[in-house]
């Protein structure tokens, strides 16, 4: 049996600052660098024997200090920019509240939530999933048939195309979704990956 534990960043400056981010580079909070710590707790419990994460900042700062936290040394650790969060596009650096009181709170929760809509200029879920989903099943499903622990940690729209996935939900279904800052989502899988338990921990 392999677990597979998905972990979104910590919360980001602009996270904080209710902007969208998409691959803008911008660092932890003070907050966010918290909750990769307190991850890093949850994480002891484990033997990952590979790591995988997106090229942003973000997402490598929160491995790095939830490995130091679970005193987790010496795996290999894969970044790639499969993993990387949505684009926004030109929404990226905007104000969340501003946006949607130029474009409607219905339009702009279509650009976050929505499978097929794009945000201009940018990706929508389907695209990102497109670019997840053939990395998940050449890098880090093989890992899991041998019965590895994996550790991947990533992005909120990254996270929402593979659970979206593993969860075998509809775009109606994945327009709920919601994958939280910095808590560990851990599912437990047989050899052929079927899904024997998912919990947030």
């Amino acid at each position: 049996m392999a677990k597979l534990v998905l972990l979104r960043h910590g919360e980001s400056q602009w996270n904080l600052e209710n902007r969208f981010t998409g691959w803008t580079d911008v660092p932890l909070s003070k907050k966010g660098e918290e909750e990769a710590r307190e991850a890093g707790k949850k994480l002891k419990q484990f033997r990952f024997h590979k790591a995988f994460t997106s090229v942003l900042k973000r997402a490598i700062d929160t491995l790095t200090i939830a490995m130091e936290t679970a005193g987790i040394k010496d795996i290999p650790i894969e970044k790639d920019k499969a993993l990387n969060e949505r684009h926004y596009g030109d929404l990226q650096g905007l104000n969340k509240a501003e946006t949607a009181k130029k474009y409607g709170e219905e339009q702009v929760h279509l650009w976050r939530r929505g499978y097929d809509v794009r945000p201009p200029g940018g990706e929508s879920l389907k695209e990102t999933a497109e670019r997840v989903l053939p990395y998940y099943h050449e890098k880090v499903e093989p890992e899991l048939q041998a019965g590895h622990d994996v550790l991947v940690v990533a992005h909120g729209n990254s996270l929402r195309a593979l659970v979206m996935y593993l969860d075998k939900m509809d775009k109606e279904e994945v327009l709920q979704l919601n994958i939280p800052t910095g808590v560990p989502l851990v599912y437990e899988m047989d050899h052929d990956l079927n899904i024997l338990k998912k919990e947030y921990i």
